[in-house]
């Protein structure tokens, strides 16, 4: 599939953000202009051949460009599939959560990863998020593994391999377009509600990046839309049910999730298997299990608090949950603006699915603590934690701007949620 003929807005001026990190990167790689960059009247901003450089970036100040800048600039030195399968290999023998699940596919990923084509607009953003965000080219290459290893462990072929492969590698390559500050490299779980607004945009940028500037099929770009949508609808930017995720999209939607649940402190395949299961219906059952096989195959973990510790915060859960549906009730009931009409639907859903993912997980029985699950118990009740965080900050984004009264009443709802 050919990419889109037209290009929007969205890449006509130099993005800022993008921008700093090409010029931060281009400090130690080759980063030059592969054309002529002209402006949309004509006039001529940079020469073919010339390294980037501060003075490109004060030329660019909001002129509009007859191409996109990632078209035509290219990294002489910069990320190549040998680079891939190098950091690829690294991430296996390390101490990773996710290296037992990469050993029994390494060679084939390997070989697969050094035949990745690497579009000169994907190779551009890679090598600036290689050398300026690390962490972001990091997660690309675990994503980019974790999502070949389920395919081959799916008896996946090697076209279905491949393209599983760049999704995981090409998927948060829209982040590259929001203020660093605001990306998810840091760990989803700790995002503000300004952070989250900024970032909730990325998986379209990605999109339009990919289908726009790349010649890669549109099955990649698709998927790319789609690595923060939830099966039951409860994902973004879209809120797709069902069948309108795509296979690949769902497959890397799954990897995302695991590879969220694994940041920081939470070092175990356990708290991936648990973020999948949280709440009913959210992600494809078939990889959900093959995550779920390969927790239980690592050394069991023990629960870090003292189970007494955790029977409070459980019941405490249980409170802020039952508060939360019966203020959600009785805020619908005398709401009239329709934005928070719309934001208190929202809430009421998502806190219907958390509550049925409450009463599946058992937690609310006494005895849970007291079984040989009790870690999985208490990563249950850290996840449903921050799923609150995460209706809470949803909430807010769709509420938008309300006059004083509303605003107060629907932010005394939300700061309820934000405990834990």
């Amino acid at each position: 599939m050919t990419p889109s003929t037209q290009t929007d807005n969205t890449f006509r001026t130099a993005n800022p953000h993008a921008l700093a990190t090409i010029l931060e990167a281009s400090e130690t790689k080759s980063i030059i202009a592969a054309t002529d960059i002209f402006d949309i009247s004509g006039t001529k901003l940079w020469a073919a051949n010339q390294p980037v450089s501060a003075s490109l970036q004060r030329k660019l100040l909001d002129r509009q460009l007859r191409e996109p800048l990632e078209s035509c600039l290219i990294a002489e030195d910069g990320v190549t599939p040998a680079t891939l399968v190098q950091s690829l290999h690294a991430l296996v023998q390390s101490e990773s959560p996710l290296a037992p699940m990469l050993r029994p596919h390494a060679a084939r990923l390997a070989r697969e990863a050094g035949q990745l084509p690497l579009h000169p607009v994907a190779q551009l953003l890679l090598t600036a998020a290689q050398t300026a965000r690390s962490q972001t080219f990091d997660h690309a290459v675990a994503a980019m593994a974790l999502n070949g290893a389920l395919m081959a462990g799916n008896g996946g072929d090697t076209p279905e391999i491949r393209l599983a492969m760049l999704c995981g590698l090409l998927h948060d390559l829209g982040e590259m377009y929001i203020d660093p500050r605001y990306g998810e490299a840091e760990a989803d779980r700790d995002l503000d509600f300004i952070s989250y607004q900024q970032l909730v945009v990325h998986p379209h940028v990605g999109y339009l990046l990919v289908a726009q500037l790349t010649n890669y099929p549109g099955v990649v770009s698709r998927a790319i839309a789609e690595h923060h949508e939830r099966l039951d609808g409860s994902g973004y930017p879209h809120a797709l049910q069902g069948d309108k995720m795509s296979p690949l999209g769902r497959l890397l939607s799954v990897t995302e999730a695991s590879l969220n649940a694994v940041r920081g402190p939470y070092d175990h395949l356990l708290h991936a298997s648990v973020a999948l299961r949280a709440v009913p219906g959210e992600f494809d059952l078939n990889w959900v299990g093959k995550i779920s096989q390969a927790a239980c195959a690592q050394p069991p973990q023990k629960a870090v608090m003292e189970s007494a510790d955790i029977q409070a915060r459980l019941g405490a859960l249980s409170d802020v949950l039952t508060a939360a549906e019966s203020n959600v009730s009785q805020l619908a009931a005398r709401a009239e603006l329709p934005a928070l009409k719309s934001a208190l639907d929202l809430s009421g859903f998502l806190l219907g699915r958390l509550r049925a993912g409450w009463n599946e997980s058992g937690m609310w029985n006494p005895r849970a603590m007291a079984s040989p699950d009790a870690a999985e118990v208490e990563a249950m009740e850290d996840e449903i934690y921050f799923r609150l965080r995460g209706v809470q900050r949803a909430t807010l984004l769709i509420a938008g701007q309300l006059p004083p009264p509303e605003a107060a009443a629907l932010g005394a709802l939300c700061d309820s949620l934000a405990m834990g």
